[in-house]
């Protein structure tokens, strides 16, 4: 990993504006974002009630992260913990944090906490998987 992040530089956000590599931030002032983080093209983020990506974190291409929902008047952070993968096409709600090292499966709606070093995937995301324990 330490090669393919070698010229890794902090991407540069606008509000509302894709990024060089396709991907936008609305309320951008709510983004808090590590090192070494990479971000698939036509993923959105809406950080109004703030999104914490920690240090190497993956998001496959066209997720969306909110941290408010106006379909059910949700709202709360989101936290990426560090080393965790979420798949392509997935959705994390506003409220949810993604433990250490844990990885979310292409095409989940994950609306609920996902522990550290766990695998999840589905509607709604389920743990299918704990790492370390032989299962």
């Amino acid at each position: 990993m330490e090669q393919r992040f070698e010229r890794w530089e902090k991407p540069v956000i606008e509000d509302g504006k894709l990024t060089r590599y396709n991907w936008l931030v609305q309320h951008k002032n709510g983004l808090q974002m590590g090192t070494r983080t990479d971000i698939g093209a036509f993923t959105y983020i809406n950080a109004k009630h703030g999104v914490a990506i920690e240090d190497d974190v993956q998001i496959g291409s066209h997720c969306s992260i909110y941290s408010v929902s106006t379909i059910d008047d949700k709202h709360g952070p989101v936290v990426l913990k560090r080393n965790c993968r979420i798949g392509a096409h997935s959705v994390i709600m506003p409220g949810v944090t993604v433990g250490e090292n844990a990885v979310i499966g292409a095409m989940s709606f994950v609306n609920s906490d996902i522990p550290a070093d766990c695998v999840a995937f589905g509607v709604p995301a389920r743990i299918v998987k704990r790492k370390g324990n032989g299962s």
